[in-house]
């Protein structure tokens, strides 16, 4: 079970010491669990203390093994997971092993002014990533958006998705980050913000793409019962961590009694608009190439329709936490505490998704 949750300040170009940011949400974490530091004997986090651009990290294992003076018996870290909730993933592993009782799961960043103090802008930022596949579109100036933009292509060209509907995604999770006071973009926008948007990667324009920032969420993996408040805690009663966006989901419907018909609230990544799509979809919420003319209107995903979406912002207002913003508030939402932008019926079962492409994982809550 996920038995707290925290997080430290989140925001744009902060400037403050990514170790500190870490170290508010992994305490808070363990306050909200009714624990003590001294209670943690498990750290797990993505993706360690390197990553493949400045700023993707904050802090690594052992940042906070030192910092919160922790004995651990387990601890893992590394770029290679399952998707960034592959952190998550392990934890529950362990726990369920019986190698540990309580791990500390968390996601730290500073990209925000790691963008910001770099000299040389994006382009410095291109060069200086250690990831392998990089090196085929630098000489072009291709990045990660590039990647984003061919999917959105293919999509609307197989789909017959318009690029008006799909905006609904982008305006109606900005609405409800405007009731989340640690979403970074809380400021309206309409559909027609959305097509005179500047591109990025045609046809993937700039309100289609999350958010750098700076902060950290970090949520605690308790063995069941086992904490001093477990009225607040959630039940993991499944999880997903095959290589794909469609393996992912069909081994975590593989493992629970429940259905997609089941789920009261999705919380997926959208590090582009259109990896929610895939996710949506992948998922079994919403039949396959059928996303365009279900979020039409934006009825059907706002939070009194039958199936809200990224309830607090996702990536694309509320900032790229990587799988742990979603995470954060599923588990409000579960437990009820999520305030103006709660759904009015209060959500039994949330899925949660993090990662693109084979590189994905995914969980189902319940309260």
């Amino acid at each position: 079970m996920i038995s707290g949750v925290g997080w430290s300040r989140i925001g744009r170009r902060l400037h403050c010491d990514p170790l500190e940011l870490a170290a508010d949400a992994c305490l808070a974490a363990i306050h909200d669990a009714g624990i003590t530091a001294d209670d943690i004997d498990g750290v797990s986090t993505y993706p360690g203390r390197l990553g493949s651009t400045p700023g993707i990290t904050g802090a690594g294992v052992d940042d906070i093994r030192s910092l919160l003076g922790l004995e651990l018996s387990w601890h893992t870290g590394g770029l290679e997971l399952a998707g960034q909730l592959g952190s998550v993933v392990n934890a529950v592993l362990a726990v369920g092993a019986g190698l540990a009782h309580h791990v500390l799961c968390f996601r730290s960043v500073w990209e925000s002014t790691a963008q910001d103090l770099a000299t040389g802008g994006r382009a410095e930022l291109m060069a200086s990533s250690a990831h392998e596949a990089v090196q085929w579109g630098r000489p072009y100036g291709a990045g990660y958006a590039t990647y984003g933009g061919l999917a959105l292509q293919r999509y609307l060209h197989e789909s017959g998705a318009t690029r008006a509907q799909l905006a609904q995604i982008a305006v109606v999770t900005r609405a409800n980050a405007a009731h989340n006071p640690i979403a970074v973009y809380r400021e309206p926008i309409t559909v027609q913000d959305y097509l005179d948007a500047r591109m990025i990667s045609d046809p993937l324009c700039l309100y289609d793409c999350d958010i750098p920032v700076d902060g950290c969420i970090a949520v605690i993996v308790s063995k069941s019962g086992s904490t001093a408040d477990a009225g607040k805690a959630v039940r993991i009663e499944a999880l997903g961590s095959a290589s794909g966006w469609q393996s992912s989901a069909d081994m975590m419907w593989a493992r629970t009694d429940l259905t997609p018909s089941d789920v009261d609230v999705a919380e997926v990544y959208d590090g582009f608009s259109i990896y929610a799509v895939h996710w949506l979809e992948a998922l079994r919420l919403v039949p396959r190439y059928e996303t365009g003319a279900f979020v039409e209107s934006g009825r059907r995903i706002a939070l009194d329709g039958e199936l809200p979406l990224n309830t607090g912002g996702g990536q694309l207002s509320a900032g790229r936490l990587h799988g742990y913003g979603p995470l954060l508030e599923a588990c409000v939402q579960l437990r009820g505490e999520a305030g103006a932008r709660q759904v009015p019926s209060r959500p039994e079962v949330a899925v949660v998704t993090s990662g693109a492409e084979l590189f994905t994982s995914c969980l189902l809550l319940s309260r």
